[in-house]
Formats: C-alpha cells, sequence, structure tokens
C-alpha cells in the first residue's frame, strides 16, 4: 500500500512538472520561427557590434545606448568588458557610437546597465536613469549629461526593498521614476523558480523621494515601460505574456488599466513616436533562443508598430 501511494505521489509530481514545462514552452514561444526581412537601409552602428539593451532618444536627435549588460541564462557577447553608456547624434548623416565619459567616484568596474530613461527639467538639464545590475543585484543610478564634453556626472545611487529585479525605467521627474521588476525575486534561484511556475508576482513601483509604492502588479514579467506624449498614459510590456498593458496614470501617481493589448510575441523594450505617439515595440519571437543560444542558428528580433489612435 505505501509504496502505491508512493508511486501515486511520484506520478503526480512528474505529470505537475511536466505540465510547467510546456506552459514555460509555449511561454517562450519556443517553437516559433520568423522569416527574414531585407532593410536595404539598415546598417551596422560601429562600436556596437555587441549589442544594445535599451536606448532613448532626445528630442534633439542625441540617442543614449545602454551596452554591456550581463544577465544570468542569457549570453554576453562581451563577457569580460563592463558595461558602459554610448551616445549617438541621430540627425549625423553617418552617426557613429562615442562612449559617454562618467565621473569619478563611481564604480565602473561593476557597472551593468539594463534600462535607460531621460528627463528634461525645465531649466533644460537632461538627467539620465539607468538600471544598474552590480554583481546581479539591482540599483538605480541616476546622472546628469553634460554636454559641453559629453559626460555624465553620477548624482545618485537608488536601492530600496520595492525595487529588487528591475528591467526598465520610465523617468517622470529630476528623482522621480516608475520602474518594472521583471522577478519578485532578487535571489537567482527563486527567480527561476518563479518563472518556471508562471506566479505573476511581478509589478511596476513609483519613485520619489518622499515616497515609493506599488502601483501595479499580476504581470507574469514585467519588462519594458514607457509613457504616452500627453504623460497621461504608461505602457508596460509583459514579456512573457505576450502583453501590453495600458495603465492610466492618476494625480496621486497610482495606476490604473485601461486596457490589455496581446500581440503574438515576446514583447520587451517599448519607445514612443513623441509626434503620433504610436507605440514601437522590441520584440523575441523565440525566447527558447536567448536562453539556449546557438551562434548557427542565433535568436530573431522583431520590430511592431502599434498605432495609436487620438480622440
Amino acid at each position: 500500500m505505501g509504496r502505491l501511494v508512493g508511486l501515486s505521489l511520484l506520478g503526480i509530481a512528474l505529470g505537475l512538472v511536466g505540465e510547467r514545462l510546456l506552459a514555460l514552452r509555449n511561454r517562450l514561444k519556443a517553437s516559433s520561427e520568423v522569416e527574414s526581412v531585407d532593410l536595404p537601409n539598415c546598417h551596422l552602428i560601429k562600436g556596437i557590434e555587441a549589442g544594445a539593451e535599451d536606448i532613448d532618444i532626445l528630442p534633439n536627435g542625441l540617442a543614449f545606448l545602454s551596452v554591456g549588460l550581463k544577465y544570468p541564462g542569457l549570453h554576453s557577447f562581451a563577457p569580460d568588458k563592463p558595461g558602459g553608456i554610448l551616445m549617438m547624434d541621430l540627425k549625423d548623416e553617418n552617426p557613429r557610437a562615442l562612449e559617454l565619459r562618467i565621473s569619478r567616484g563611481f564604480n565602473l568596474a561593476s557597472f551593468n546597465p539594463h534600462g535607460i530613461s531621460t528627463f528634461i527639467d525645465s531649466d533644460d538639464t537632461v538627467y539620465l536613469f539607468v538600471v544598474n545590475h552590480p554583481e546581479f543585484r539591482t540599483t538605480v543610478e541616476i546622472f546628469k549629461f553634460q554636454e559641453e564634453d559629453n559626460s555624465l556626472l553620477h548624482l545618485k545611487t537608488v536601492k530600496h526593498e520595492l525595487l529588487p529585479s528591475v528591467n526598465d525605467i520610465i523617468a517622470v521627474g529630476p528623482a522621480h521614476f516608475y520602474a518594472t521588476n521583471d522577478h519578485y525575486f532578487s535571489d537567482p534561484f527563486l527567480k527561476y523558480l518563479e518563472t518556471y511556475l508562471n506566479l505573476h508576482w511581478t509589478n511596476v513601483v513609483y519613485y520619489s523621494p518622499n515616497e515609493v509604492k506599488l502601483v501595479a502588479e499580476g504581470f507574469d514579467s514585467a519588462n519594458g515601460i514607457n509613457i504616452s506624449p500627453d504623460k497621461k498614459y504608461i505602457y508596460v510590456a509583459d514579456i512573457l505574456a505576450h502583453e501590453i498593458h495600458v495603465l492610466e496614470k492618476q494625480h496621486n501617481m497610482n495606476l490604473t488599466q485601461v486596457k490589455v493589448l496581446k500581440l503574438d510575441t515576446l514583447v520587451d523594450n517599448l519607445s514612443i513616436d513623441p509626434s503620433s505617439g504610436d507605440i514601437l515595440v522590441g520584440c523575441h519571437p523565440n525566447g527558447q533562443k536567448l536562453f539556449i543560444y546557438d551562434p548557427n542558428n542565433p535568436p530573431s528580433s522583431q520590430v511592431f508598430i502599434v498605432f495609436v489612435f487620438q480622440p
């Protein structure tokens, strides 16, 4: 009798493991393949051959890029080189990537930049917010951009218990931002377990010097975040749920969900067209290839556009 009970429990456990594994493959869209699209006007920019994780563009055409991210489980193209922030002038006929110098006292050796965002103050001061993972922890670094010598002055490091695993960030003030946590836990093993079990515990947090609070939750894995040109709506990409959430920003900075947009792909970073408000979406059609990297069959990327019709 005892053996029968044991075998029954083992069978149930194996069944649950198999069901979770199949569900994870579906969330990763592990069987998805896409056709390559020829882009005749697209060319490689020297200096970012290893890729960039995020990009933010100022109204004057200056673009900031975060490069060199090392993330557990993902292939790194420059594993022995610290991360950095590059700048390009997109109005140049032949733009080139320039690495920005960072002020003394900042720990460059452990710099591991992820999502980034800019904020322009009323006096035209440009602040750059950078999600950083030094030794795979999470901080948010706030810099002042000094255009006269193409450098970044480090102003502040933000750490908080509500920011355990930040992926992306959208600045809404000189020291104020919304951030996505792509995991509830900070421990690597618990992160894997959380993803495997599909707990939907990830969230969006609002940070200011006077208040830090949870403003949206229940995401599978909250990823890219951005804001509409009129500052009324926050957009959040849920990468493993293949969704973009549209949330209305309230006067107290809380968020109220308006709608959810379904996409048949893994939704990563979001960029906003400042004139039309349309959402440009960077996507991964097959997430499994990101984690099981094969140089002979590398992961593909996609770009979608979500047209936003103004009333």
